[in-house]
């Protein structure tokens, strides 16, 4: 009887020594980072996949030696049913316990979209259409403004510049809504907080001639500055003779050469032959551009040319007399250039 309780016992403790061992051998497996040969490997997970699918693809790409172990922490651990579908970006360094956090939590791999200031829409469409990680459809403007909740208004300007993060399979209709919110907000904020002074009548009054102005300046010290000298114009009742304004209403038709012809062909665009703002935005103006075109700077400059210096600066002048002169030095500036 002693005998065979002593064989027992025996058999037990090896029984347990076994576990203890398998179960070192397999959280050293879970523990260790996984052999990752370059900075990062993309691992994506379809919907509906389960667990064990999940572990084998690991192990055929080699990124788990031991894919059972992996399956069967999960299961014990409960994590198994609680994994995410979506792209993820696995560093080197990562063991199978921080990817299974990782799959659990979802924290998918988010890529990024810019949508730079002074675009036009069909510019961000064509932006958004040919990224890798978008989703796209095939709804044009007037149909991408109904599904926003905005049927009738005009694309043009109603998208917000800035950088988009998004994962993997996002729609161009969910990331242009994302930048239709964001113009909204700085829209109605900077519309809330706008000058007494400033001579527009409706916060679309204000998204439109901060398009013009985007295409005026890319310097944020001036923004302001021809927003003065726009606000001056229309409280005058002076045509703003603008040329961005007539190279949007030439459409395809602009070459890259504005000519003195194109200024007295007349579009609903031309502010040289129209008085007040054109019908829509001619852009996708900035933050800085909105703020600038409710809080024009004081003063009386009634016009703005070019300096012809490498800055991209601007001579601001309060008479026509003074405008002609420095007119006059950007020409003799340009005729002075060196050739390129």
């Amino acid at each position: 009887m002693r005998k065979t309780l002593l064989i027992a016992v025996t058999a037990l403790a090896l029984l347990l020594i076994g576990a203890a061992a398998a179960g070192v051998v397999a959280w050293r497996e879970l523990a260790s980072p996984m052999p990752i040969a370059e900075p990062a490997e993309f691992f994506e997970i379809a919907p509906g996949t389960p667990l064990a699918r999940v572990s084998a693809e690991l192990g055929e790409r080699g990124l788990v030696r031991q894919p059972w172990i992996l399956t069967w922490y999960a299961r014990l651990s409960g994590a198994a049913t609680h994994i995410h579908a979506g792209e993820y970006r696995v560093a080197r360094g990562t063991t199978p316990l921080e990817l299974l956090d990782m799959l659990v939590a979802g924290r998918v791999h988010l890529h990024q979209v810019t949508i730079v200031e002074g675009w036009r829409f069909e510019d961000l469409l064509r932006a958004l259409r040919e990224h890798p990680a978008v989703q796209a459809t095939d709804l044009d403007g007037a149909e991408i403004m109904a599904a926003l909740g905005e049927p009738g208004v005009h694309p043009e300007g109603q998208f917000l510049p800035d950088t988009y993060s998004f994962p993997k399979g996002t729609s161009d209709l969910e990331l242009l809504r994302l930048a239709h919110e964001g113009l909204e907000r700085v829209l109605g904020a900077a519309w809330a907080d706008r000058s007494a002074d400033v001579a527009l009548e409706t916060p679309y009054d204000a998204l439109i001639l901060a398009s013009i102005i985007e295409k005026e300046t890319a310097l944020d010290s001036e923004r302001r500055l021809i927003a003065g000298v726009f606000n001056q114009r229309l409280k005058r009742g002076m045509r703003l003779q603008t040329d961005p304004t007539v190279i949007y209403g030439l459409g395809d038709v602009y070459d890259g050469n504005l000519r003195r012809r194109d200024l007295s062909t007349d579009t609903p665009y031309n502010t040289y032959t129209r008085a007040g703002l054109p019908p829509t935005p001619i852009s996708l103006p900035s933050a800085a551009s909105i703020e600038a075109a409710v809080n024009p700077a004081p003063g009386d400059a009634l016009y703005f040319v070019a300096t012809g210096l490498p800055d991209g600066s601007h001579y601001f002048s309060s008479t026509l007399e003074e405008h002609n002169r420095a007119v006059g030095r950007y020409l003799e500036r340009l005729r002075n250039a060196p050739d390129q």
